[in-house]
């Protein structure tokens, strides 16, 4: 008997999941882009497991707390609920960005930490967020393919004229990504 593939959509959170704001660091400030939650579950009904992974420097620069984030987690994931999504894991690094990080992207580490962990194929499966270094931490891991999404900082991403990962697409928002992941897996 063939066992099915365990294939997943690892996601950026700020501009990706939700609006951008400046260190986020309230539960009250979280505000879902409308395509979020029935873009999410499509995928989770295709069978992608679902995967946050969030560097949160505001941490380590003392911007906000580590309770601070798993509060704005906790909002994110009752929101999330109402569309009958939820999140395998969510992978943070809390690291400022001149301090040593294990996972901080574009380290591909915590998809690797997640393939272990759940037995995925990265091969067969995609990272989705607003930076280039989300791209790069897709590829970094081997994903099949990383997309850009316009919102958040995707577009001044583009309007910068940052050279691509060649294993990259940009897409306007969640709604595509989910359009062109579906389409591509198959």
């Amino acid at each position: 008997m063939r066992t099915a593939v365990k294939r997943a959509v690892f996601l950026d959170r700020d501009g990706t999941l939700i609006v951008e704001r400046n260190y986020l660091s309230r539960p009250d400030q979280v505000v879902l882009f409308p395509d979020t939650g029935p873009s999410l579950r499509r995928l989770a009904e295709a069978g992608f497991r679902l995967f946050i992974v969030t560097n949160q420097s505001g941490i380590g620069r003392g911007y906000y707390t580590l309770e601070d984030m798993h509060a704005v987690h906790r909002r994110l994931g009752e929101m999330l609920q109402e569309h009958g999504v939820q999140f395998d894991r969510i992978y943070f690094a809390p690291e400022a960005p001149e301090e040593p990080s294990r996972g901080r992207k574009p380290s591909p580490q915590f998809l690797f930490d997640a393939r272990d962990e759940f037995g995925l194929d990265l091969a067969r499966s995609y990272m989705v967020g607003d930076k280039l270094l989300d791209v790069e931490c897709g590829r970094n891991a081997g994903t099949r393919l990383s997309l850009l999404v316009k919102t958040g900082y995707g577009a001044d991403v583009i309007r910068a004229g940052e050279p691509l990962p060649r294993e990259s697409r940009v897409v306007e928002n969640l709604t595509e990504a989910a359009d062109l992941i579906l389409a591509d897996a198959g």
